[in-house]
């Protein structure tokens, strides 16, 4: 179907092409969502401000079109031609209707390509998400949210999914998208985002980690040695210390791996359960899933202490024995990775550890690394980006949600005010499961702030940390009425202000990839 024969564009409005229809219907459509299957049209529009998905086909050959939810607005187009003009929510049902008919809005498994990952944790800001790495050598990973994510915002793995469709779609996108089931603990969780249609997940084995093991006298640590639950291992003391103790690893010309009995002894107790988790999830996803593809990615970053060299060519190396594969692994890297905020820490100390990483994944040549809590760690990857080029995988979440109340303090100065209070309110109670170290006495009142220093607020670190950790509260805050304090003011006036939280959003993001322009 030809755009010509069925609708006249009339002009350009903030980038968007505004079509007529003959009983003066006029929509706002995106450019890149026009997709045609067949003789049916298909694109996102807006009217009055609100998105809906339209088919337009002609009468009578309307088959894909019956698929679709929705209400036909309009029966011919502006020169009378017979059409009809389906105007559809963008709700689930329709969702999935979309991906059995194009399959670029489908999630794949992205493998060992460099790729980014965008948390999205109002549903709105993928779009931008797609418009800041044009250009740049990444595969994106839009529909990314964690279990924790997930119970603090009160949404389903669904609506996380859907959101990241409409986006690739209204966007246009088509060189294939990732989904992270992130920091998943158990197999009722893989069960359930398997089910959403997530493609890539993120093991997350911490509550097996045992930390404080570099304290322990040898005599404790030989104990718990012994103890370990070898027969669940598959293998014995005896052939570990065989594998490894005293044993040189050569990685390239650079790096070697070594360890004593010592070293080797602490890696057995701090890891040995977490690996036997992170095969027990393999296995069941394997297993219970077996045709479905997908890729897993190891997390063992959310430990207290920091990931030795030989600690990760331990674990990389024993999973290998035991069949567990997997595309991403992300260490605890030295220094300090907290929530939204700048890298803490040495950076060249930094480089030398992430470059023994690296040099340990290359090693084994099946997997890359991977970086959480990647949010606005500009120092690292100004290092990184500088460095030869490797693969790479980054992890973000809670900085676009940091953005969209960017937005808010912009455009509705009052809300954000409400917002901030009550934020600060909450930081100690909320913060419990977050790396962070904010200081919510040099934040002050939010009336005793201008206008004018509200945008400024997003530099500081306490206000940084403070909002982050509350992103739960904040949307799901009810009154007395059992009505949203907070959550449908934030989403009006993101809606309302689309085109700036999109600019915002890109502004923001490209300040993280540009160090990685000149990988190609």
């Amino acid at each position: 179907m030809k755009t010509e024969k069925d609708t006249t564009e009339l002009k350009s409005v903030n980038g968007l092409s505004v079509f007529s229809f003959g009983n003066g219907l006029s929509v706002e459509a995106y450019p890149n969502s026009v997709n045609d299957s067949g003789e049916t049209r298909f694109f996102v529009g807006r009217e009055s401000g609100k998105k809906s998905l339209y088919v337009i086909s002609e009468p009578g050959n309307n088959s894909l079109a019956g698929k679709f939810a929705g209400e036909v607005v309009a029966g011919n187009d502006e020169s009378g031609k017979q059409i009809e003009v389906k105007r559809c929510p963008m709700n689930h049902a329709n969702a999935k209707s979309l991906q059995e008919i194009f399959g670029f809005t489908r999630p794949v498994a992205i493998g060992l390509q460099n790729s980014y990952g965008f948390g999205d944790r109002l549903g709105l800001a993928n779009a931008g998400h797609l418009r800041a790495l044009n250009g740049f050598n990444f595969k994106p990973v839009l529909a990314q949210q964690s279990i924790r994510e997930l119970t603090r915002t009160q949404r389903t793995p669904e609506e996380v999914m859907d959101a990241a469709v409409w986006a690739v779609f209204q966007e246009g996108y088509k060189g294939g998208f990732g989904a992270d089931a992130d920091h998943l603990k158990t197999t009722d969780d893989v069960d359930r985002l398997v089910a959403a249609g997530f493609t890539m997940f993120t093991i997350d084995p911490s509550d097996y980690v045992v930390n404080g093991v570099t304290k322990l006298p040898d005599t404790e640590l030989a104990s718990r040695v012994a103890s370990l639950p070898w027969s669940d291992f598959g293998d014995s003391y005896d052939n570990l210390v065989a594998r490894y103790s005293g044993k040189n690893f050569r990685l390239d010309g650079n790096y070697s791996v070594t360890a004593g009995r010592r070293e080797l002894d602490e890696a057995c107790v701090k890891y040995m359960a977490a690996i036997i988790n992170l095969r027990k999830i393999h296995t069941h996803l394997k297993t219970k899933h077996a045709s479905y593809s997908c890729e897993i990615e190891v997390s063992i970053d959310e430990t207290d202490t920091v990931t030795t060299p030989f600690e990760h060519f331990f674990i990389a190396s024993e999973l290998k024995r035991m069949g567990v594969g997997f595309s991403s692994l992300a260490p605890r890297f030295v220094g300090d990775f907290e929530k939204g905020i700048e890298y803490k820490g040495d950076i060249d100390l930094f480089k030398d550890h992430y470059l023994r990483h690296v040099a340990i994944s290359k090693y084994f040549g099946t997997y890359k690394i991977s970086f959480h809590s990647g949010s606005d760690k500009f120092r690292v990857y100004d290092a990184v980006g500088a460095l030869p080029q490797t693969l790479i995988h980054v992890k973000t979440a809670g900085t676009s949600y940091l953005e969209a109340l960017k937005v808010v303090a912009m455009r509705d100065p009052a809300l954000f005010r409400e917002i901030l209070d009550f934020a600060v309110s909450l930081y100690d109670t909320e913060r419990k499961s977050y790396h962070v170290s904010a200081d919510m006495k040099k934040i002050k009142r939010g009336k005793d702030y201008a206008d004018s220093e509200l945008e400024g607020l997003f530099q500081s670190t306490d206000v940084r940390q403070a909002l982050h950790v509350t992103y739960g509260r904040v949307l799901t805050e009810k009154d007395a009425k059992s009505q949203f304090v907070f959550r449908r003011r934030i989403y009006d006036c993101l809606e309302r202000n689309e085109s700036l939280h999109y600019q915002v959003l890109i502004n923001h993001f490209h300040r993280h990839l540009e160090p990685f322009r000149i990988w190609k």
